[in-house]
């Protein structure tokens, strides 16, 4: 698209919005590409690379819009459990993005992070994952998470672990772990938790993506599969989670 022209849809889809008050950090549950494939007659893995197609419009424009953080759920623990043709062409997939997105994304002045295990992962997809944090890491702008082999389960047991070895040596009281101790532990404890979680493809559940950090995130569900999702649909999103109010076990206010 012309740089004329994203600007004149950015400039739009920014007067729907408070721009004073957008959720600092955004999840996406990006669900439905393989439900899309299917619709169409073809392969699992031609759907997931138009959502990939969908990712670099949402990436590209969350950052215009002015959100700190965007958290993509790309690939899950569970996700192994599907074919192997499957799981090694969206293995190859995200190293090919990870690689060809990098110089752009740097450019735009966006950092990127991964959170998940890296047990299992293709080593040439860590490398590449590598490379893509160590360069963008002092980026000021947007802040993208890209999770990959990434389950919200895996990743309290992990800092479960971390806490019960601090235990063991001496360096943690057990009396006085608190829920900061468990935040402190998770895969990325310097980022807000976040406000918003949108889910894709119509599901009505979590799963398994950021269970501690979205205790209190606003949830936002479309029936649209994550190909055709759009930045329009974002703004749909943010405009509904402005209208809602916030209370946190608390008493507020009409």
């Amino acid at each position: 698209m012309p740089a004329i022209a994203q600007n004149a849809r950015i400039d739009t889809i920014k007067k729907r919005l408070d721009l004073s008050r957008l959720p600092a950090h955004v999840a996406i549950i990006t669900d439905g590409n393989g439900r899309w494939a299917k619709r169409r007659g073809m392969p699992r893995i031609y759907g997931h690379g138009e959502g990939y197609k969908t990712v670099r419009q949402i990436v590209r424009d969350a950052g215009e819009i002015g959100i700190r953080v965007l958290t993509l759920y790309v690939f899950s623990v569970e996700n192994w459990k599907r074919p192997k043709t499957e799981t090694d062409a969206l293995m190859r997939l995200i190293e090919q993005a990870a690689r060809s997105e990098l110089r752009e994304l740097h450019e735009n002045n966006v950092q990127i992070r991964f959170l998940g295990r890296r047990e299992g992962l293709p080593d040439s997809l860590i490398a590449e994952m590598d490379r893509a944090t160590a360069q963008t890491a002092k980026n000021t702008g947007l802040i993208l998470n890209l999770a990959v082999n990434y389950g919200g389960r895996a990743e309290l047991a992990d800092g479960v672990r971390s806490i019960a070895r601090k235990v063991a040596a001496g360096e943690i009281d057990p009396e006085a772990i608190t829920e900061e101790t468990i935040a402190a532990h998770t895969y990325a404890p310097d980022l807000p938790d976040p406000d918003l979680l949108i889910r894709t493809a119509g599901e009505m559940r979590f799963s398994n993506f950021l269970l501690w950090g979205s205790a209190y995130a606003e949830f936002w569900v479309t029936q649209t599969l994550w190909p055709d999702f759009t930045t329009e649909l974002l703004a749909d999103a943010i405009v509904d989670f402005q209208g809602r109010v916030r209370k946190f076990g608390m008493v507020v206010d009409p």
